[in-house]
């Protein structure tokens, strides 16, 4: 190509020659051009994955909602890695077919519940968000308050890893410990450290089920507080586990509208919904506490 270029550029070239040359040239580049637009239409970029953000609230209404939803679109939508839909409705919870061509579970790769109280979902519903994630290899993730949905529904209490069990600090500043530095998302935040917010009291919650990603110091809490309810010193924070052939991520921060706002809180959400939809692996094998 360089060989006729400069043929083609020396002026001083003239003749059948040259011409035959300049033939030549604009010859190669158009046979170029098409071969490389074939070749870019046989390697298609991949899809991006679908996100359903469910932000319906029948309990306390978390002013921290709107703000997370507006976080998690706008960082598929940066990224190019995935579309995100939002609803305050649980309408597409369903594999059935809706009306109107509207999108059902079928046309996600994981579902976000940032909820709380008893959702608009009927039996075959709640049978269909299961299976979605059990028998299907989707996700589910669960933000702040998804612990307090469904306190009445077991299944979805055993998928999700632990419910709600009071707040005992309510909103503070909260001494966090990172166990897994390695999975998705955690490597985005120091090994230790204190973050203003609201953090759950877990019950029905057990190692031998999750993998425990983020934690309360315990030696740094007051344990005489009042509604302080675990013997065992053990507050999870972010856990993430493997539920059938799916995958299960729960989050408890993001109370404080703030928190949604922080760099690294967003790094790590860039992460951990990648993992969620299967874009990056990471492991979710249950363990102990780790020793100090």
């Amino acid at each position: 190509m360089k060989l006729l270029l400069s043929s083609i550029g020396d002026r001083q070239s003239t003749g059948p020659k040259a011409a035959m040359k300049t033939w030549i040239f604009w010859l190669v580049v158009v046979i170029h051009s098409v071969l490389s637009g074939t070749l870019r239409a046989q390697t298609p970029e991949p899809p991006k994955r679908n996100l359903l953000f469910i932000g319906q609230a029948k309990g306390y209404q978390h002013e921290a909602i709107s703000t997370a939803m507006v976080t998690l679109y706008n960082l598929g939508r940066h990224s190019g890695l995935w579309n995100t839909y939002l609803r305050t409705d649980c309408t597409a919870i369903t594999k059935k077919p809706l009306k109107w061509e509207a999108k059902n579970l079928d046309a996600f790769d994981a579902v976000v519940f940032f909820t709380d109280g008893e959702l608009d979902l009927d039996a075959s519903q709640k049978a269909d968000l299961l299976a979605f994630v059990r028998d299907d290899g989707k996700g589910f993730i669960g933000i702040h308050s998804a612990t307090i949905t469904f306190t009445g529904w077991p299944e979805y209490g055993e998928m999700l890893g632990g419910y709600f069990d009071g707040h005992p600090w309510g909103q503070f500043n909260a001494p966090l410990v990172v166990e897994d530095v390695k999975f998705p998302g955690m490597g985005n935040l120091p090994t230790a450290f204190t973050l203003f917010d609201e953090v759950y009291q877990i019950k029905d919650f057990s190692r031998q089920h999750v993998r425990v990603l983020l934690s309360l110091d315990a030696e740094k809490l007051d344990l005489t507080r009042k509604g302080v309810k675990r013997t065992d010193k053990d507050f999870a924070v972010i856990w993430a586990r493997s539920y059938g052939k799916g995958r299960v991520l729960y989050n408890g921060l993001g109370h404080v509208p703030a928190v949604w706002d922080r760099p690294d809180f967003q790094k790590l959400w860039l992460e951990q919904v990648q993992w969620s939809l299967g874009l990056i692996p990471g492991d979710a094998t249950p363990r102990a506490k780790p020793e100090k």
